[in-house]
């Protein structure tokens, strides 16, 4: 064996070729010494060249015995002396696995209830259409979007005439009313007043006759929406959404049965922001034909009531009363709403209940505050509620009578069908399905607090 000696002060196990000094070298118990100054001689040079090639041989198997080490010893972790770190090692991953796995069925789970209440609530996907519709914004310079638009009718081109007898308002206010042939005359008279007032007015044809109303001088000054057979919480919910809308201060949305001969649109406007009154409706004359409720009756000697005192019929009304329909309410006939109140009722209206019922109870809730004091009626400029029943009503039946279609009904045996009785089993019907839809809501929207439960502070009209 060879071994080296560190004695010499020019010792580096990497420079054979650079030093001309070398350590002592040991072979067995001779010591060998290299000398170069004698290395002409023959011996001298092969004991040499013995020495270097000894001497690598020993530094090579010097620095290759700690990597031997070091894999040898890395074997013997990893085995843990064949065995111990993998048998440590196993359990670790048996615990991260489980874990993980509870984690994704967690995630998978919430995902799937989530999109089953969003499938349920929003069945035609609104939200992804609005997401989608915001993400592709996107692509345009913002100055440029412009996400509200009106009703106004706009010529096609302008001339120095028209423009100077372009009139602005100070407000605007528009009026939404269904309109049958058959309640033409009394549509005229509404129609009429409203344009004195500077109105946007928009007609919903439900009877599909349109050409009927040509002969009127405003008939080219209003828009004429035609659907069949439709309602007008139908026509409202698709053609008067808030951003079409937002221009107006206040949106007039009423049946066509109404008498305004005691009626004027610019002073109940008036009342209305004196009294700082968010949704509203004209008093009933005590002689209409059609009552259902009595707070709507007008009180002579008052402006304005929000409240009705009753302890007949089966809603008794009394000073501790606090919900509608003994206050805080307006019926479904003739409401009228501010731009803000809109915005909020239109999201209330259901897609797919047409008839409205069961609204009217909850249109307190879009009052923006209190609904005993931004909800009420105003006595100074009241209606006449005619009662008159147009949609699939008795003039509907008596125009079909007498006719072929009628005889061919009676020779083939065919049951009559009394549409009007239809119509309120529907209406009927869509009640119940709107209060479950409330009383749904309310039990999964956790964060929502009823703001007329939350205060029980005594009020005075």
């Amino acid at each position: 064996m060879f071994e080296t000696r560190k004695d010499s002060a020019l010792y580096r196990p990497n420079s054979f070729y650079r030093q001309r000094e070398f350590s002592h070298l040991i072979v067995g118990n001779e010591e060998l010494r290299p000398n170069f100054i004698d290395a002409k001689d023959s011996v001298s040079r092969e004991l040499t060249q013995e020495c270097l090639r000894k001497s690598r041989t020993v530094v090579a198997m010097r620095a290759i015995k700690p990597w031997r080490w070091l894999s040898r010893s890395r074997n013997v972790s990893f085995d843990g002396g064949t065995h111990g770190f993998r048998m440590k090692r196993l359990p670790f991953m048996a615990i991260v696995c489980i874990f993980m796995l509870v984690i994704i069925y967690r995630t998978t789970n919430y995902q799937f209830r989530h999109a089953e209440i969003e499938d349920r609530f929003h069945p035609f996907g609104m939200d992804k259409d609005a997401e989608l519709a915001s993400a592709s914004l996107d692509y345009l310079p913002h100055g440029i979007i412009q996400a509200n638009s009106d009703l106004e009718l706009k010529p096609l081109w302008l001339t120095d005439h028209s423009r100077s007898k372009v009139n602005i308002p100070s407000y605007r206010s528009l009026l939404a009313i269904p309109a049958g042939i058959k309640q033409k005359q009394n549509v005229d008279t509404i129609v009429q007043k409203f344009f004195a007032e500077n109105f946007t007015v928009i007609l919903f044809h439900y009877d599909g006759n349109v050409d009927g109303w040509r002969d009127l001088l405003w008939n080219d000054k209003v828009i004429h929406i035609v659907a069949l057979n439709q309602t007008k919480w139908w026509f409202a919910k698709r053609f008067l959404h808030p951003d079409v809308v937002s221009i107006y201060d206040y949106i007039f949305l009423w049946d066509e049965d109404l008498g305004v001969e005691n009626f004027h649109p610019g002073r109940y406007l008036k009342i209305m922001k004196k009294e700082g009154l968010e949704i509203s409706q004209p008093a009933l004359d005590p002689n209409s034909t059609d009552i259902h409720h009595r707070i709507t009756i007008r009180k002579r000697t008052k402006i304005v009531h929000r409240r009705v005192y009753d302890t007949r019929g089966s809603v008794k009304c009394s000073e501790a009363s606090r919900e509608p329909p003994c206050v805080g309410f307006v019926e479904g006939m003739a409401p009228v709403f501010s731009r803000s109140a809109w915005r909020c009722a239109w999201h209330l209206i259901q897609n797919d209940l047409v008839h409205g019922w069961g609204m009217d109870m909850k249109l307190g809730y879009c009052a923006q505050g209190d609904r005993r004091e931004k909800v009420g009626i105003i006595d100074g400029e009241f209606i006449v509620h005619q009662g008159i029943q147009t949609l699939g009503g008795s003039s509907a039946r008596k125009a079909s009578k007498n006719t072929r279609f009628e005889e061919s009904k009676k020779r083939q045996r065919v049951p009559t069908v009394d549409v009007r009785s239809e119509i309120r089993r529907q209406s009927t019907s869509e009640l119940q399905t709107f209060k479950r839809r409330w009383e749904q809501a309310i039990k999964e929207d956790k964060k929502w607090i009823d703001p007329f439960k939350r205060s029980q502070r005594h009020w005075h009209p």
